[in-house]
């Protein structure tokens, strides 16, 4: 028990940059998902075409490589020739990779509102910007509530990838302390810490789907 407990502090240190990661990546990849699924869904047969490249590149690739491409490769290509410490070339890759995810997330939601809404809201004068934050975006909120937790909760797993660019992440943490004890308890350990996290976004998303639900009813 005493090993375990001695565990904590270096773990909850790697804890803090995972966390620090999801939270960065959601505050990033959230609104430029939403402005994805905008230009996604646009009538301008250009924007959407090149937006629709860009999710299938994203989605069609490994997060890993793109990581591994933007903090090894990007300073090597012309023009940009930028190299970007390994925490922001984390944070670059993952905000664009789960930016084009949560871009189909919303797409989907915005698509599933019926078309007569927007006959509707026309009809009464709004603009295409005050339907969609009037009436279309309230609705998807609701709807896409289920898809977003799921990969809110892949995301945070998603996060013990920065290893490959030596980062002191919460699974960097768990395998060093592994090689010097030569026990596993340490990877027990730091499954409970992720345990934990999935289960808090677990309790935040159903507790925002009830509140939904009791506003509908």
């Amino acid at each position: 028990m005493d090993y375990v407990l001695s565990l904590l502090g270096p773990l909850a240190q790697g804890a803090a940059v995972t966390l620090k990661l999801f939270a960065i990546t959601l505050a990033l990849a959230v609104p430029l998902g939403l402005a994805l699924a905008l230009a996604r869904v646009s009538r301008w047969g250009l924007l959407s075409g090149l937006v629709n490249g860009y999710i299938w590149l994203m989605r069609g690739t490994p997060l890993m490589l793109q990581m591994l491409f933007i903090y090894f490769a990007l300073p090597f290509v012309p023009v940009i020739g930028v190299r970007l410490p390994d925490f922001p070339a984390a944070m670059v890759a993952f905000a664009l990779n789960y930016a084009a995810y949560f871009a189909e997330i919303f797409r989907a939601g915005i698509q599933s509102i019926d078309r007569g809404q927007y006959e509707a809201a026309k009809v009464l004068g709004m603009t295409y910007g005050q339907t969609m934050r009037r009436i279309v975006l309230p609705q998807m909120v609701r709807r896409i509530l289920p898809p977003m937790s799921n990969e809110t909760i892949t995301l945070v797993k998603d996060t013990s990838l920065i290893y490959v660019l030596a980062l002191n992440d919460l699974l960097r943490a768990a395998r060093g302390i592994v090689q010097r004890d030569f026990t596993t308890t340490p990877f027990i350990v730091a499954a409970a810490f992720y345990l934990v996290m999935t289960l808090v976004l677990t309790w935040v998303f159903q507790r925002l789907e009830q509140r939904y639900a009791r506003h509908d009813a």
